[in-house]
C-alpha cells in the first residue's frame, strides 16, 4: 500500500528511461502520458536521469511538455530542455581524451566521442553507428577529432578484439590514470563486440538528483526516482521515494520502497503515478 501522506507532499518526479518510462520500443504509454500532464497541473514537476544523450532525451521531454532540465549520461550532464545552459556538466580531461584517440589509432579499436549533443566519429570509425547502442543519439562525422577533445562527457571504444580492448581498459586503470571511471562489458546485441566507456570519475545519477535538486530547491524527501538497471543504484541510495518496475533488478527491487507488478512494457509506472494522482487529489 502507498501512503498517501507521503505521496501528497511529492513535488518532483525524477525517471530513468529505458526499461522503466519506455517500453522495448521506446514508446511511452498514453496513459502515462495522461497522469503526467494531470499531475503537472497540480503542481508536480518531472524530468529524466538517462544514460542516453541530452539531444536523445529532448523529443521525449517536449512530448511531455517538460521544462526542468533533464539529466544525461549517467548525471555525467545536466542541461535544460532548450537552449544553452547547463546546470552541471563533468568533461574528461583532455589529455585522457587525447590518450584514447592515439591507443585507438595504434591498436586499431573504433572510437567515438560522446558530447551532450552527438556522438563524433571519423571516417577511420565509420562502423560507431552500427556498433553503438545509444538510444536516439545523433551521430555526426568527422574529418578529425581536433577541437573536440575538451568537451568530451564520454569516450567509447568498440571492437572484436578482446585482449586489445581489455588492454586498453587496463591502460586506463590505477595506477596509469586518475580521474577516470570505467565500464567494460560485452555487447548483448552485436555478438563478438566489446565495449569500453571512459568517463571522468566523480559523476552517477544519484549524485546529479542532488545536484539538480538544490537547483531547483526541492527536498530530497519530496522526490520521487524510478529505475530498473545498474546505473539507478546511486538513485536509490538516496533520500527519495524509490519505485521499480517489475522488469528491475533483484539489486534495485531490495532498494525499492514499491516494486510495481506490472513492467515497462505494460506501463507499469502508470500503477504508480495513478496512485500518485489520487493522493493529491484525496482530501486527507
Amino acid at each position: 500500500m502507498f501512503d498517501i501522506k507521503h505521496l501528497k507532499k511529492i513535488e518532483f518526479v525524477l525517471f530513468d528511461i529505458d526499461g522503466t518510462l519506455v517500453n522495448d520500443n521506446g514508446e511511452i504509454g498514453e496513459t502515462t502520458k495522461q497522469l503526467i500532464c494531470d499531475l503537472k497541473k497540480l503542481g508536480v514537476r518531472f524530468s529524466f536521469a538517462s544514460g542516453r544523450l541530452h539531444s536523445a532525451l529532448v523529443p521525449l521531454a517536449e512530448s511531455l511538455k517538460l521544462h526542468s532540465p533533464l539529466i544525461s549520461l549517467d548525471g555525467t550532464a545536466i542541461k535544460s530542455l532548450t537552449g544553452k545552459n547547463f546546470v552541471y556538466r563533468s568533461f574528461i580531461k583532455d589529455k585522457h581524451v587525447k590518450q584514447a584517440i592515439e591507443y585507438s589509432e595504434k591498436y586499431l579499436i573504433n572510437i567515438a566521442l560522446c558530447h551532450s549533443e552527438a556522438i563524433y566519429f571519423t571516417e577511420q570509425n565509420s562502423v560507431i553507428p552500427k556498433l553503438m547502442d545509444k538510444f536516439g543519439a545523433v551521430y555526426k562525422e568527422v574529418n578529425s577529432y581536433d577541437g573536440l577533445t575538451d568537451k568530451t562527457l564520454e569516450i567509447v571504444f568498440a571492437g572484436d578484439n578482446k585482449r586489445t580492448v581489455e588492454y586498453v581498459r587496463d591502460k586506463f586503470s590505477f595506477p596509469f590514470a586518475l580521474g577516470v571511471s570505467l565500464s567494460y562489458f560485452r555487447s548483448q546485441t552485436h555478438e563478438g563486440i566489446y565495449y569500453l566507456e571512459i568517463r571522468r570519475s566523480g559523476s552517477s545519477k544519484g549524485k546529479a538528483m542532488k545536484r539538480l535538486l538544490k537547483y531547483l530547491s526541492i527536498d530530497e524527501d519530496r522526490t520521487v526516482v524510478a529505475g530498473d538497471w545498474y546505473n539507478d543504484l546511486s538513485l536509490f541510495d538516496t533520500k527519495a521515494l524509490k519505485i521499480a518496475p517489475k522488469n528491475a533488478i533483484a539489486e534495485l527491487k531490495k532498494k525499492a520502497d514499491y516494486v510495481l507488478e506490472k513492467t515497462n512494457n505494460e506501463e507499469g509506472i502508470a500503477v504508480f503515478l495513478e496512485e500518485l494522482l489520487k493522493a493529491k487529489m484525496s482530501k486527507i
